[in-house]
């Protein structure tokens, strides 16, 4: 059995993955909100901007948690595909959670099955991270933990979206985005107190890249997306600003019409 440390850093991966989550979905949230406001392509564009929000976030904070992670004896490396993979994989499935929850018909239900979809993408994107990592050894799991860190996301998702879509103002979103970042990353902890490792005679060179070479680069490039959109979707008016808007404009517009006196005087 291979001795495993989840906190090389101390406190510092943890906190910042726990921001990054935060971030994420207080994004993809808000996006969900503006998405139940709209109609037409841009529900759909703003679900599908919630859905790369969350999915991004979640696989953020799971690769700067896992800074630090290591095991004695054995250095570890990263299956691009795979991991690439878990990206691709959060976003799609997560988009599934959003989409029922922004085009479903009755509530209740399309929150159930909202909260469910997404807290199973996270969880399927946590686990296929894990399988993308390389070692000189096996990585097993205790199953029962497994399981509990699957309803850790399930119920915490499905708590989040609840509170997102019922109160509907910029606080509820926040804190609704505070309870699924730590629903991430209890799951993710969770999901990691399930791991138990083999260790192999280092026999050969293992294959895949470190998280120097790969994970940092595209987690700061995730990060910068985060940041950046929050910014647009900060600065961007609602629907309710923009009726505010037009409605501003056109007494502007009757104001500056000529009366019936005007044109006889």
């Amino acid at each position: 059995m291979g001795t495993l440390n989840h906190f090389s850093f101390g406190w510092l991966t943890p906190a910042i993955s726990y921001v990054m989550a935060c971030v994420g979905a207080a994004l993809g949230l808000r996006c969900t909100l503006r998405a139940l406001a709209a109609t037409g392509s841009s529900r759909r564009n703003w679900l599908l901007t919630a859905a790369a929000a969350i999915g991004s976030g979640i696989w953020t904070m799971h690769f700067i948690a896992m800074f630090g992670f290591t095991v004695d004896g054995t250095e570890l490396r990263y299956n691009v595909p795979l991991t690439i993979l878990s990206l691709l994989v959060a976003m799609l499935v997560v988009g599934l959670g959003v989409f029922v929850v922004g085009y479903g018909r009755h509530r209740g239900r399309a929150l159930l099955l909202g909260g469910l979809t997404t807290g199973v993408g996270v969880a399927a994107m946590h686990y296929l991270g894990m399988a993308a990592v390389r070692i000189h050894g096996a990585i097993a799991y205790d199953p029962g933990t497994v399981g509990l860190s699957v309803v850790i996301a399930v119920g915490a998702a499905t708590a989040a979206l609840w509170a997102a879509v019922t109160i509907r103002n910029v606080f509820a979103a926040g804190a609704a985005s505070l309870v699924m970042g730590i629903a991430v990353s209890c799951m993710h902890y969770t999901g990691m107190a399930a791991v138990h490792v083999h260790m192999h005679p280092a026999r050969t060179d293992l294959g895949g890249a470190t998280p120097m070479q790969f994970i940092f680069p595209l987690a700061v490039g995730l990060g910068s997306f985060l940041f950046l959109t929050s910014a647009f979707v900060a600065l961007s008016p609602t629907a309710q600003e923009r009726a505010a808007y037009r409605e501003a404009g056109e007494l502007a517009v009757e104001e500056l019409r000529p009366t019936e006196l005007d044109r006889a005087a």
